[in-house]
C-alpha cells in the first residue's frame, strides 16, 4: 500500500483502464482490502491488486455485460452476475469455474455470501430473491415481497438473516430458517443504495438516495438513530472493524459517523467520484470508483481521521444490546472440483494475465489436489469402476475417492502394528477424522518398528519391511470382501433397481458399502420413491453420528435431497383429510409418511445438537438445520 502523505489525509492511489469497454460494477474483497474485482461490459470479470495496474487474471463466459460482483469471506471465490440473469462462480486458485446458476429473469442487482457454508443470495430486476447452494443447480428457495429491484443483500454475522434494500424505499428482513419476512423498515423517503449489518451488535445500517443512513435495532425492531449530513445520495456503508463508529461514503466526501447520541465524528473530502465500494487495510481505508471503461482507487488515512467523540454513549443502548453467536472458529468455503457442465467450461475461463502475483496472492498455501468428474454417472457404470478400482487398491493406505464430485467413500485404514509403546509423542486419535488430510489417520513410523530399535541403531532393509508389511495382509482382505459385496450390489442393481440394492447393502452392515451406494444414488435424484426413503433415513442417522467426516457428507447430502423433494408429499399426506372408505394405496402412502417423518424429526434433533461444529461438517449441518426447520412445526 502506498505511503501516506506528510500532509494530506486522503489521495488517489492510482487510476487505470480496467476494460474494454465501460465498467459497470466493483467490489473490494473486504477480509484484505487488497483485492479488487471489476465487471464490464465486456462480459469479463477481470482481478487486480489494490496497489497495482496489472490485471492478475480476466474471467470469461458471461454472454452478456456483467452487472454485479462479489467476493466471499475468504476471498477464495468469485461471484458475478449479468444482465440476461445468469450467475457464475469461480474459484480464484484453480482458476476455474464451480458453477453456473440459471433462474433470474433479468438483470442481477445484488449478490451475497453467506459468513460461513456454501449458501449465496442473489436479487435482481425482476424483484426476486434467491438463496443458491453454490455445489448443485437450482436455488434453495425464493423469497418476494419488495414491489421494486432490490439493490443489497447482506447476511448477518451469524448468518440467521438476510437484510434486503430496495429501490421501493424499504428494507426487508429475512429469516433464513423460516423463509419468510421478519420485519420490514419503511423510514427512508427515497431508493436504498445499501444494507450492512453491525459486526457484533444487534445494528443493521441502511443507506439511501434520501442522503440519510438509518441504523435499526434488531431485537426491538425499531429506528435508533437518523444520520443526516451527506449532501448527495449514500452510495456506500461500512462499520469499522471494531464496530465503533461506521463509514459514509457518497460523491466526493467520506463521514464518520457514531450513534446514541447521534454525531458526525469527521467529514474527510475525497475526490473519488461516485463512489462504488469501501474496505479496510493497515488503519487505511481504500475507495474505489469507476467512470467509462477506467478505475480509480483512493485512500484515506484512518490515524488521521476522528472515529469517536467526547460524548458517551447511551448506557441504555449500545452497553446492553445482544451481541451475535458465532462459532469460535472461523471456517472458510470447501473447495471443490470445477463444474461439471462440460459446455460452461468450453465457453468460460480464466486468462491469467500476470502469474507472479497469480501465485502470490492466490496460491500461497500447498496445492490442493482437484480431480476431475467421471466420465458418466450411469449407476451401475460408477458401481463397476469402484469395483475395479477396489481389485487394484491393495495397499496399506486410504483408498482415494472416484471423483471429488462423486465421492464413492473411502477406506479407511485398519494397521495391525507391534504392541504399543507409551511416548510422550503419542497423540490421542482425532474426534473426527477429516475426508481430506496430509497423512494418514493412525499411521507412525514408530510404531512398526521393534521397542529396540527406536533408538538409533542399525535394523536391516528386511527386517524393516517385515515390520511395515504387518498390517499389508489386513488391508488386503478387508479390500478383497468389500470388493466382493460391491460386486454383490451392482449385480442386484442391474438386475432389479436400486431400492433392492440398498436393501442388499444394508443388510450386510457394512457401513462403507452404503456410503458408496449413497454417493451414486445422490447423483441422481430421480431414482428417489419414497420406499427408498424409509430405508435411507435410518442409516443417515449411523452417518451422521459416525466419526468420519466424508461419512457425515454423505449422509447431509442425501438428508438435504430427502428434504428438498420429499417433504413436501410427507407434509402434505399426513396434513390431508381422512378419505371416506378403504383405499389401501393411501394407507400404505401414509404410513411411509408418518414413519419417515418420525425418523426426519429424530435426525432433526442430531443436527441441531451438530450445527454448532466448526469445519466442513460444521458448515454442513448449519446448512441442514436451516432446511429442516419446517420439522418444528410439523404434524
Amino acid at each position: 500500500m502506498a505511503a501516506a502523505n506528510a500532509t494530506k489525509i486522503s489521495w488517489r492511489l492510482q487510476e487505470f483502464e480496467a476494460h474494454s469497454s465501460s465498467v459497470s460494477c466493483l467490489a473490494l474483497g473486504k477480509n484484505s482490502g487488497r483485492l479488487l474485482a471489476t465487471g464490464g461490459e465486456d462480459c469479463r470479470v477481470n482481478i487486480w491488486a489494490v496497489s497495482k495496474a496489472n490485471c492478475i487474471m480476466s474471467l470469461t463466459g458471461h454472454k452478456s455485460p456483467v452487472e454485479c460482483v462479489q467476493f466471499n469471506t475468504s476471498e477464495e471465490q468469485v461471484v458475478a452476475g449479468s444482465q440476461s440473469g445468469s450467475i457464475r462462480v469461480w474459484d480464484l486458485e484453480a482458476a476455474k469455474i464451480l458453477r453456473t446458476l440459471m433462474g433470474h429473469k433479468s438483470n442481477i442487482t445484488s449478490l451475497g455470501f453467506h459468513p460461513f457454508g456454501d449458501l449465496l443470495a442473489s436479487s435482481s430486476m425482476d424483484t426476486n430473491i434467491k438463496l443458491w447452494d453454490v455445489r448443485r443447480k437450482g436455488y434453495v428457495f425464493r423469497v418476494k415481497g419488495h414491489t421494486q429491484a432490490v439493490r443489497s443483500l447482506a447476511f448477518s454475522p451469524d448468518g440467521r438473516w438476510l437484510a434486503s434494500a430496495s429501490d421501493d424505499s424499504t428494507i426487508k428482513l429475512w429469516d433464513l430458517a423460516q423463509g419468510k419476512t421478519i420485519t420490514e423498515f419503511k423510514s427512508h423517503t427515497a431508493a436504498v443504495n445499501i444494507v450492512q449489518f453491525h459486526p457484533n451488535e444487534y445494528l443493521l445500517a441502511s443507506g439511501s438516495c434520501d442522503r440519510t443512513i438509518k441504523l435499526w435495532d434488531l431485537e426491538k425492531f425499531t429506528m435508533i438513530s437518523s444520520l443526516e449530513g451527506d449532501t448527495s445520495p449514500v452510495r456506500c456503508a461500512f462499520f469499522s472493524p471494531d464496530g465503533g463508529c461506521l463509514f459514509s461514503g457518497a460523491t466526493d466526501t467520506l463521514r464518520v459517523f457514531g450513534w446514541e447520541p447521534d454525531r458526525c465524528f469527521d467529514t474527510v473530502p475525497v475526490g473519488w467520484g461516485k463512489v462504488s465500494d469501501l474496505a479496510v487495510c493497515n488503519q487505511q481505508l481504500i475507495g474505489v470508483s469507476h467512470q467509462l471503461s477506467s478505475v480509480s482507487s483512493y485512500v484515506v488515512d484512518l490515524k488521521r481521521v476522528k472515529k469517536s467523540g467526547g460524548s458517551p454513549k447511551d448506557p441504555r443502548g449500545a452497553a446492553l444490546r445482544k451481541s451475535y453467536a458465532r462459532p469460535s472458529t472461523t471456517c472458510s468455503s470447501q473447495r471443490r472440483s470445477p463444474s461439471e457442465d462440460e459446455g460452461d467450461e468450453k465457453l468460460s475461463s480464466a486468462e491469467i494475465h500476470n502469474p507472479e502475483d497469480f501465485k502470490e496472492i492466490f496460491q500461497p498455501k500447498n496445492a490442493i489436489c482437484r480431480s476431475t468428474a467421471p466420465p458418466s454417472c450411469d449407476p451401475t457404470r460408477v458401481l463397476s469402476l469402484f469395483v475395479f478400482f477396489c481389485e487394484q487398491s491393495f495397499v496399506v493406505s486410504q483408498a482415494p475417492p472416484l471423483a471429488s464430485s462423486t465421492p464413492v467413500q473411502r477406506v479407511e485404514p485398519t494397521v495391525v502394528s507391534s504392541p504399543p509403546v507409551t511416548t510422550a509423542r503419542t497423540r490421542p486419535p482425532p474426534k473426527i477424522i477429516l475426508s481430506t488430510r496430509n497423512e494418514p489417520i493412525g499411521l507412525n513410523v514408530a510404531d512398526f518398528l521393534p521397542v529396540s530399535q527406536r533408538r538409533p541403531a542399525a535394523l536391516s532393509d528386511e527386517d524393516e519391511l517385515s515390520q511395515i508389511k504387518k498390517g499389508h495382509a489386513t488391508m488386503c482382505v478387508m479390500l478383497s470382501s468389500r470388493r466382493k459385496n460391491l460386486e454383490t450390489v451392482r449385480m442386484a442393481w442391474a438386475r432389479e433397481d436400486a431400492k433392492n440394492a440398498l436393501d442388499i447393502a444394508v443388510s450386510m452392515s457394512d457401513l462403507s458399502i452404503v456410503v458408496d451406494i449413497l454417493n451414486i444414488l445422490n447423483l441422481q435424484p430421480s431414482l428417489w420413491k419414497l420406499d427408498l426413503c424409509t430405508t435411507v433415513l435410518p442409516q443417515i442417522d449411523k452417518l451422521l453420528q459416525s466419526k468420519y467426516e466424508s461419512y457425515m457428507q454423505t449422509g447431509c447430502t442425501s438428508l438435504k435431497l430427502i428434504m428438498k423433494h420429499f417433504w413436501t408429499l410427507i407434509s402434505d399426506t399426513l396434513r390431508a383429510t381422512p378419505s371416506v372408505g378403504v383405499d389401501i394405496t393411501r394407507e400404505e402412502r401414509h404410513l411411509k409418511c408418518r414413519t419417515c417423518c418420525k425418523q426426519l424429526k429424530n435426525l432433526s434433533n442430531i443436527v441441531k445438537n451438530k450445527a454448532s461444529q466448526v469445519g466442513r461438517h460444521g458448515s454442513a449441518f448449519k446448512e441442514l438445520q436451516l432446511l429442516m426447520a419446517p420439522l418444528d412445526d410439523a404434524v
